[in-house]
């Protein structure tokens, strides 16, 4: 028994030297409450602990003993996939930092976390040295082969620094095209494009683990254009050269990836480039996963994109003094046609369908047809409150959020809009009533 407890008290010291903290200081401090730490995997961000911002703005996250050398994320609030930050922990040192949502990250101690900080100010430095060289369109060739020296030897003791290292591998990866002649600045833009993803290896374990990969995308979709192309035609370009870049990567990195990009150009409003996303990649990657949640999302985001076929759907309308069924897309004698999603207990559709009812009025004859697709529990109310609009054709959508028609539409909220021209394809999405007249008085 004495032997026994010698030797735990051998082994204490050992395993509180092993255990490391990620502490550090978020200003202003009244901007934060709570830290939360994930342990991050090519496509998984696992949830190790939590804990709160001090009144001064510090935190400290005790890391247990058996913690996992890799990448870290350290979300601050919502939405997580926002606002976080990684940092590297290679198990053998404490981490320490300062947060300033203006500034970003500054390690304190952690000598992989500053490595790789110091090295992407360096290299920065020297990237804005070829910037201002070409944008002052200067002609002293040994000034920029000078400049490319420098750029060449700051990556060779970079990565002999981090030799060993964790961060290693990214500054490897970032390693950018240096020329080894002389070339104008459009030779050079020209060969970065060609050489942007030479030094990265898709299927890095660690890079997938981390934000570069994602950044690496953004920079070269967003920022490698070609000012004779469209922006649209600029992504659609870079898209297939990046996803050729990344061919042999696992389908569940790339349906990160990729789901990243598409959801991007939504927010955007670029809706053709995420339908090309979706049709010429996402879609496929999603089938070979089984994924039908994100296949029907996709599927129902093309549907009711600007310029699609409006899906189409039963209406009853009165000719002859006869009750007449028809599709939507039978409909004719009108230039536009507004399908607007709404419902008898929703406050909002209760002040606008009235003001709905006065903007065709105010239009020609014949311009505009508004349906309204009530989504209602029962028809009780509804046959009541759809006397006051004669003008309308009126749907009963039985089942309220769980109706065909607006599950077709992707309707969440009531109400929605969707203006129509004459051939029933959708040629806007109002978000709201104001929205919606503005899009008639620009006709």
């Amino acid at each position: 028994m004495l032997s026994r407890i010698v030797a735990l008290i051998l082994l204490l010291p050992n395993l509180l030297l092993a255990q490391h903290t990620i502490s550090g200081v978020f200003t202003p401090a009244s901007n934060y409450k709570v830290v939360l730490l994930y342990k991050v995997t090519p496509t998984v961000s696992d949830y190790i602990t939590n804990a709160e911002v001090q009144k001064d703005g510090s935190f400290q996250i005790q890391l247990g003993a058996d913690a996992a050398s890799g990448i870290y994320r350290i979300v601050y609030a919502v939405p997580q996939e926002d606002y976080n930050f990684d940092v590297i922990y290679n198990g053998k040192e404490d981490i320490s930092l300062t947060f300033n949502s203006e500034t970003g990250v500054t390690f304190k101690s952690s000598t992989e976390n500053k490595l790789l900080a110091s090295y992407s100010k360096s290299m920065s430095a020297v990237t804005q040295s070829i910037s201002n060289y070409f944008r002052e369109h200067k002609k002293d060739t040994l000034a920029l082969l000078n400049i490319f020296k420098i750029q060449r030897e700051t990556q060779a003791k970079y990565e002999k620094l981090a030799e060993k290292t964790i961060a290693l591998q990214f500054i490897k990866a970032n390693k950018p095209y240096i020329p080894k002649k002389y070339e104008d600045s459009h030779t050079y833009v020209k060969n970065l494009k060609i050489h942007y993803f030479d030094n990265i290896d898709f299927n890095n374990v660690t890079l997938q683990s981390s934000s570069f990969l994602e950044e690496r995308m953004n920079n070269y979709v967003f920022g490698m254009t070609s000012g004779s192309k469209s922006d649209i035609a600029n992504y659609k370009h870079n898209i297939n050269v990046f996803c050729n870049a990344m061919k042999t990567v696992p389908a569940k990195v790339k349906r990160i990836l990729l789901f990243s990009l598409w959801q991007q150009m939504v927010d955007l409003e670029y809706e053709e480039v995420a339908n090309y996303i979706s049709n010429n990649y996402l879609i496929d990657i999603a089938k070979s996963l089984n994924d039908k949640e994100l296949v029907d999302a996709l599927t129902l985001f093309k549907n009711i994109s600007i310029g699609s076929k409006a899906p189409d759907f039963s209406v009853t309308i009165e000719k002859d003094n006869k009750t007449i069924s028809k599709k939507l897309s039978e409909l004719n004698g009108f230039e536009n046609y507004i399908i607007v999603f709404w419902s008898t207990s929703c406050s909002h559709c209760s002040d606008e369908i009235p003001q709905l009812q006065k903007l065709i009025k105010s239009n020609k004859k014949n311009k505009i047809k508004v349906i309204a697709v009530a989504l209602e529990d029962d028809a009780k109310a509804w046959k009541e409150k759809i006397k006051s609009f004669p003008e309308f054709i009126h749907v009963l959508g039985l089942g309220k959020w769980d109706n065909k028609i607006g599950d077709a539409y992707g309707v969440t909220e009531t109400p929605t809009y969707f203006v129509l021209n004459r051939e029933k394809q959708i040629v806007d999405k109002p978000l709201d009533l104001d929205a919606l007249k503005y899009f008639f008085s620009m006709q």
